[in-house]
This record gives structure tokens, sequence and C-alpha cells, in this order.
């Protein structure tokens, strides 16, 4: 489809809610934001911040990293089962959407409060627009994957971030006209915010941890899926596998609360060796740019970080057994490697050879898809 943007067309008068709920949300809605204002003429908006969330610093640190406004709403829903969490984004975002009479609610990723506030707008026949539409990982024992699905079946509007995308879902028997190919918004974010990213050793530094670790080659880990960490079995496996790795290549560990609780909670913290594992807590956006755009390979389970480790040309390995992004590993710099030990310490060996994946950025990967977005959504809505 063609995008445009028409400075004669009709001003859309009724504000988009863009709707925030976890910090990969974060990343994706800066940059739209922007461009919405940006946009000629302007698409007012409003940023609801469902709070699903609920570290508060975190949360405020990356607001500020990422020059993202204050919400103009925030729910305030906190934690809970995906049962008690979904059903109180919808209780608490169907007044907000009653006073404020949006145009439309745009939506993105696949967390709760995506296809929570998706299902109220829907409910109240107000449009609905998703980014990050048509990912898939065919593994319906992921929640997000089952938040994708349904967000994409009630949206009106599906903005894809890859190609083949919509033949995800033309499969699923959506109709070509509802579906705009703009690119991947994640790297709008990572491209405005590279020449701020911190430097890794100071990273290390304002948690007191030795520098030298990564003052040569080292490794970035993040663990956070259910599947990985919430079996004790499992998470000792992986915890082994680091331990072997780390003898050949310092690794830092950003460690989700989930993932810290869970290694207290089996009695696994000496399995981490500090002098070759430096534990990090959560970080914000520019420290862990700093850190990946740094390191010689990243080990993940994060989507998020497949898709920056390419754009950053750092190759990753996915201790997954699938994917929803493709794309990441057809042109990109990832390879799945599973749980299996052996495999993960093959990644690393061919990597540490110099066999890594340096892949190529994939097509509209390139800092101006919220611009592309914003065109379409005004032209879209004046329809």
């Amino acid at each position: 489809m063609t995008m445009t943007n028409n400075k004669n067309s009709t001003a859309v008068k009724a504000p988009v809610m863009c709707v925030v709920g976890a910090r990969p949300n974060f990343m994706k809605m800066a940059p739209i934001l922007r461009a919405l204002a940006a946009h000629v003429p302007p698409i007012p908006a409003l940023l609801v911040h469902t709070g699903q969330h609920y570290d508060t610093d975190m949360s405020k640190k990356l607001f500020v990293d990422l020059g993202l406004p204050q919400p103009d709403i925030n729910l305030e829903v906190g934690s809970g089962t995906h049962a008690q969490q979904t059903a109180e984004v919808m209780k608490r975002f169907e007044p907000a959407m009653d006073e404020h009479k949006p145009s439309c609610v745009l939506v993105v990723g696949d967390v709760n409060s995506t296809i929570a506030c998706a299902l109220v707008a829907s409910k109240k026949n107000v449009p609905v627009a998703h980014v990050e539409a048509g990912l898939r990982s065919y593994d319906r024992r992921m929640p997000e994957e089952i938040n994708r699905v349904l967000t994409d079946q009630i949206a009106d509007r599906l903005y894809t971030t890859e190609r083949s995308a919509a033949d995800n879902l033309a499969r699923e028997g959506i109709p070509a006209e509802r579906i705009c190919f703009t690119g991947n918004v994640m790297i709008d974010s990572l491209e405005a915010s590279r020449p701020h990213a911190r430097p890794p050793v100071d990273s290390l530094a304002a948690h007191g941890l030795d520098a030298g670790l990564v003052a040569g080659e080292y490794g970035v880990v993040t663990l956070h899926r259910p599947s990985n960490v919430d079996s004790a079995e499992t998470l000792k496996s992986l915890l082994t596998v680091l331990g072997q790795v780390a003898r050949d290549l310092p690794l830092v560990f950003a460690m989700h609360p989930r993932t810290r609780s869970n290694i207290e909670r089996f009695g696994l913290q000496a399995m981490l060796d500090p002098a070759r594992i430096a534990v990090l807590p959560p970080q914000g956006y520019l420290e862990m740019l700093g850190l990946m755009a740094g390191a010689t390979l990243v080990l993940t389970d994060s989507g998020g970080l497949q898709e920056e480790t390419t754009a950053l040309g750092v190759p990753c390995l996915t201790l997954r057994e699938n994917t929803e992004r493709p794309i990441t590993v057809e042109q990109g710099t990832n390879t799945m490697v599973g749980i299996e030990p052996q495999a993960i310490l093959q990644g690393v060996s061919e990597i540490l050879a110099g066999r890594g994946k340096r892949g190529r950025v994939p097509e509209f990967w390139d800092g101006r898809t919220a611009e592309r977005i914003a065109a379409d959504l005004h032209q879209w809505l004046g329809a």
C-alpha cells in the first residue's frame, strides 16, 4: 500500500489512545508518539499506561531514557495472574475510553494490556490499530502467542514488521486490505538512542562490579521466560551451561526479578561465579543498549533482543525452540539453539571462532517506521 502524508487532508480531531503496559511497549511507542506529533497536520494522541509493568523506578527510568512523555492516564493495574491482570486492565480502561472518546485505540506488541485494551475498544465499536501484527511462533503454550493471534483478529488496521507476517495473517483469514507493511518501530528507538547508549564499564561500575569484565570480549545474558526459569531442573541446566561459557568468555547477566527469585528459591546462587559472571538488576534502555552493542554475543530468550542484536550486527543465540521473529534467523544474526547444553556450547564455540552470523538489516528496519505508521494512520482515519 502507498502511504502518503497529505498536508491538505482533514485533521484528525479525536485523540488516538496509545496504550503501553510493559517494558517492550515503551520502546515501540516512543517513536510513534513523536511521529504523530510531527505529522502535518499533527495527530492528537493520549498515552495510556496500564501499569502492567509495576516496577515504578524502572518504569520511570525507561520513560526518561526513551524520551517518552509522562502518561496522560495511568491505570495502575500492577501484577496478578494473566486472567486477573487482563480483566483489571479491561475494567479500568473502559471508563477512560468513555471519557476521552478516541478516534481509535493503538496497541503494540503482545502483552496482556495489548489484548485487554483491544477487546474493550472492539466491543465499543472503536477502531483498533495493532503495531507489530502478524508475528507467530506457532507455539500456543506461550501466553504472548494467544495475545498476538486474538489481537490481530479484532484489529482493524494491522502494521507489520516483516513481509512474511502478511502470509501468517492471510492464513488466519485476515483480508490484505487491513494489513500495512511499515517495518520495525523498535529499530526507530534503537537508532535514535545509539548516540546516548551508556558505556558498559559505567553500567557495571554503577553496581560496584568489576568493570574489567567488559574491558575486552564479553557476552550478555537475559533469561525470563517461565519455560526456562520456573523449573529447577531447567534453570540449573542453563546456569551450568552459563558457567561453562564463562570460562572462555566473561558474561554480564541482566537478571529479571522472576529469574532472581527462582534462583534463590531453588538454592542455585552458588552456580554464578562472580569472578566470571557479573549479575546486574534489570537495566535501563540506554544501559542495555550499550551492553549489547559492545558484546561478542548475546544469549537470551527475549524476542526484542533478537531484533535489537540483528540491527546491531551482534551474534545472538536464542535459548528457545521457536521464534515469532523468523526474519532475525533468516536475514539477521540470530540462531535458535534451544536449551540443550551441547547445542548452546556449540553455538558459542562457533561465534568465538569467528563464524558467528553477522546477517543484514531487514527491509524497513531503517529508523523511519513510525513516520510510515503516522502517515498511514492519518490517511486511514480520514477515510
